[in-house]
């Protein structure tokens, strides 16, 4: 099995994150992709504004239909901050014979090397490039130091290329809070929950 992971706080989640999604796992020939939401993210100076149930949630109504995506709960059941290298070793020990693949974007690449044990993160999955148009694309090759030579070859040939989208979670919860469309930025079963829920009225974003 070849499986990517992309964490996030998917507060709420977008079809940016969907589309990204989808995208690595078709040039990347990955069996699933895991969106794996954060209990408390550690690059983040301020909290979740959902709730983890209903963060969780909105992940598995947005999943719902395509068989390739899971969501897990493995960070949200551990709980406090969730670093990826322990969320990584607990995944590889669960399921030794799977190959993961770390799903980022170019800002969260770049600051990889500052994540707790970066060299680790490496030996347990392949890094994978997300490039999106009018960014510059992103160079794995900052990461050669970390890796194993097995990983650094797949990780130079791996680049994901997906379109540009300009959606954030931030826009939701704004959007939300003002009562504004939030209509082909979020599945509608999210978008229905959201509203039911009466999520991020009070959040100014």
């Amino acid at each position: 099995m070849r499986v990517g992971i992309l964490g996030g706080t998917f507060d709420p989640v977008h079809y940016g994150h969907l589309l990204l999604a989808e995208c690595s796992r078709e040039q990347c020939g990955l069996d699933e992709v895991w969106f794996m939401p954060a209990a408390q993210a550690p690059h983040k100076e301020r909290g979740a504004v959902a709730t983890a149930a209903q963060r969780l949630e909105m992940l598995r109504l947005a999943c719902d239909g395509n068989q390739a995506f899971r969501v897990s709960t493995v960070e949200l059941d551990r709980g406090g901050v969730s670093y990826t290298v322990e969320t990584l070793a607990a995944l590889a020990a669960a399921q030794p014979e799977t190959a993961w693949f770390l799903l980022l974007g170019a800002d969260s690449l770049a600051e990889l090397p500052s994540w707790r044990e970066p060299a680790r993160i490496c030996e347990l999955a392949t890094p994978v490039a997300v490039s999106r148009p009018g960014f510059e694309p992103p160079d794995a090759r900052t990461l050669h130091r970390l890796m194993p030579e097995h990983r650094r070859v797949e990780a130079d040939q791996l680049l994901v290329r997906m379109p540009q989208v300009d959606f954030s979670s931030t826009d939701l919860r704004q959007r939300a809070a003002t009562g504004r469309s939030l209509r082909y930025r979020t599945p509608p079963a999210v978008e229905r929950y959201i509203v039911t829920q009466g999520l991020y009225r009070t959040a100014g974003g």
